[in-house]
């Protein structure tokens, strides 16, 4: 047990990693929740979900993945030095943003130290300052700041979501790991039918989006269509209903510094997203 320390918006303390129904804002979880501890539960309890609150509520206790409910909880008790007084959140993330929204984005996974930590999608590290300031400028945020859960920050519109919801060693999940993950990420686009549009931030999420479509029996164009910023692709859900899949370079530390990704490219795709979607 770790001694608990402040969380930085409430100055309530909570250990690390952060139980369920201990008062943090935002958390979805309770004692009660049903804990996914393998593939199999995964499936079974993503299906058995009937609105993304409720999703939300169980991604955000799971432990299926052992390799990676080891490492979330090494890093929320081992710490970076520069948040060494803070709690860690140290579960898996879930997602955030407008219950009914309709543009939907997929990223990679939670950083070590920043959803890891702030229990909040792209939230609490450089990546995160440039996606919500981006939400900000384009309209849908009400501020142009992600700090941590219990912020004030409220999405409109739009909602966040991952591939992986548990930060992975390097920043990759395995093969296992995402697969394992995958019904998550399928009951998510099954349980947000006002989507219009979904961003793809980068190849991975590009590609997981497009596998999770085939899977729920939507029409992907063939050939399959490829990666690129602003690469746009039409699928069709089983009714009828179109969905843009947009493409945009990640907000990766790596794209940011050498520009790859710009400020005004992101904003010239999440605008084309917001028209797409009016």
């Amino acid at each position: 047990m770790t001694v608990p320390l402040p969380h930085p918006v409430t100055r309530e303390p909570f250990d690390s990693p952060v139980a369920p129904a201990t008062g943090w804002p935002g958390d979805p979880g309770s004692t009660t929740t049903s804990v996914a501890s393998s593939p199999r539960a995964v499936e079974r309890l993503a299906a058995g979900c009937a609105s993304v609150e409720e999703l939300a509520e169980v991604v955000s206790v799971c432990r299926a993945c052992p390799r990676l409910v080891a490492w979330r909880e090494q890093v929320a008790s081992e710490k970076r030095a520069a948040y060494a007084e803070e709690p860690y959140w140290g579960r898996p993330a879930p997602s955030f943003g407008d219950p009914d929204p309709r543009v939907l984005i997929v990223g990679l996974a939670p950083a070590a130290h920043g959803a890891n930590r702030t229990g909040r999608m792209f939230t609490g590290d450089r990546s995160g300052d440039w996606l919500y300031a981006a939400l900000h400028r384009v309209g849908f945020a009400n501020q142009p700041r992600s700090v941590a859960a219990g912020d004030g920050l409220v999405l409109t519109g739009i909602r966040i979501t991952a591939t992986a919801h548990c930060a992975p060693p390097d920043n990759k999940p395995s093969t296992i790991e995402k697969r394992t993950c995958a019904p998550w990420l399928d009951r998510e686009l099954d349980l947000t039918s006002s989507v219009q549009v979904i961003v793809a931030l980068g190849g991975i999420g590009w590609e997981a989006t497009l596998s999770a479509a085939r899977r729920l029996g939507w029409q992907v164009p063939r050939p399959k269509p490829r990666f690129g910023h602003e690469a746009m692709a039409h699928l069709t859900r089983p009714d009828g209903r179109v969905v843009t899949l947009l493409g945009s370079y990640h907000v990766s530390q790596q794209n940011t510094f050498t520009r790859r990704l710009t400020e005004p490219m992101l904003d010239a795709v999440l605008r084309t997203a917001r028209e797409l979607a009016n």
